[in-house]
């Protein structure tokens, strides 16, 4: 099973987070098919704290991926901040 999940990165204390589409049964910080995007949680206001490549997130959707509840509800937040 495909699935779109977030994978980390950062230093220790300074998190950052790929959005990526990955086999299920890989590690979460392992191999991945493709990345799509990223979020960073302790960007300040001006430095862009989430980015998510639309068309290639409707595409994986639309072959079956799952998303993660935690990549749902930023996928979410990101479609506030673009409207």
């Amino acid at each position: 099973m495909v699935v779109i999940r977030l994978s980390r990165g950062g230093a220790k204390a300074r998190p950052f987070f790929n959005i990526v589409v990955a086999d299920k049964r890989n590690r979460r910080d392992g191999n991945f098919i493709e990345r799509i995007g990223f979020y960073n949680p302790i960007a300040t206001e001006k430095e862009e704290s989430i980015r998510v490549a639309q068309d290639r997130l409707t595409y994986w959707q639309g072959v079956g991926a799952q998303a993660s509840p935690t990549v749902e509800r930023l996928i979410k937040q990101a479609a506030k901040k673009a409207a």
